[in-house]
């Protein structure tokens, strides 16, 4: 499996398989995203390569330990090695080909945004932001 940033500066490979993935909805990971929650997976070191790109990386490190890792080009958060394990963290929006993946775990659901939760009356849309036009009529 292949993955790259926004602008296509970074680019990795992963050996294997990606079953699952999780989001985590903590504030650290919503602030980091601008998202309500970061979807990512976890692979094992010797499973992950850099293709081009490592030395644009950027990282910034809360005292807590906390770490994200970006493209210095397009500010798309980029995989790093998490804290005292031999494995890579990897965001699900990188990734190419994750038809079989599925988000199995949902973390930190107590400190989740009030806004983030979906009721039965969300719509989804197909298109973009232009689609918007034609829903504010229906409204």
């Amino acid at each position: 499996m292949q993955g790259e940033c926004l602008c296509g500066s970074v680019k990795f490979e992963i050996d294997g398989e990606i079953r699952n993935l999780y989001q985590c909805h903590c504030s650290l990971c919503r602030k980091a995203t601008g998202a309500a929650a970061n979807a990512a997976t976890l692979v094992p070191g010797s499973s992950f390569r850099w293709i081009s790109g490592q030395s644009g990386i950027r990282s910034y490190q809360k005292p807590s330990g906390f770490r994200c890792d970006f493209c210095s080009v397009c500010g798309s958060p980029v995989p790093n090695s998490l804290r005292g394990t031999e494995m890579i963290w990897v965001p699900a929006g990188l990734l190419t080909g994750l038809a079989a993946s599925r988000v199995a775990v949902h973390l930190h659901t107590a400190s989740a945004a009030p806004w983030a939760q979906e009721s039965t009356e969300c719509v989804w849309l197909e298109g973009g932001p232009g689609s918007l036009e034609s829903l504010n009529k229906l409204l």
